[in-house]
């Protein structure tokens, strides 16, 4: 078990997303076997299951660590946006526009 989590961790985001794919198709036929009463597919459903929970997990993780990454970035840009505009605008009243 603990290899298995190892190989999925060292796994890259695209080599995640594929497996994430191949263990939805691969749910999917296990429920089917299931469904048609072959007993070993209820073994192998579980541990697929677990897979793909862990992978989901991982891609979850990556998504909320670009987004972070990103979330700090941006108010530094915005900042700069904000210095360089520091013109006062005029208001116009509404008396003025009727």
């Amino acid at each position: 078990m603990p290899r298995r989590m190892e190989k999925i961790r060292e796994a890259g985001v695209n080599e995640l997303a594929a497996q994430q794919k191949e263990l939805s198709e691969t749910i999917f036929r296990l429920r089917f076997q299931l469904s048609t009463g072959q007993a070993e597919a209820l073994k192998r459903l579980r541990e697929s299951k677990k897979d793909l929970a862990r992978v989901n997990t991982l891609l979850r993780a990556h998504e909320l660590s670009t987004a972070s990454q990103a979330q700090v970035a941006a108010p530094t840009a915005a900042a700069k946006t904000q210095k360089s505009s520091a013109a006062p605008r005029s208001r116009k009243s509404k008396k003025a526009k009727a």
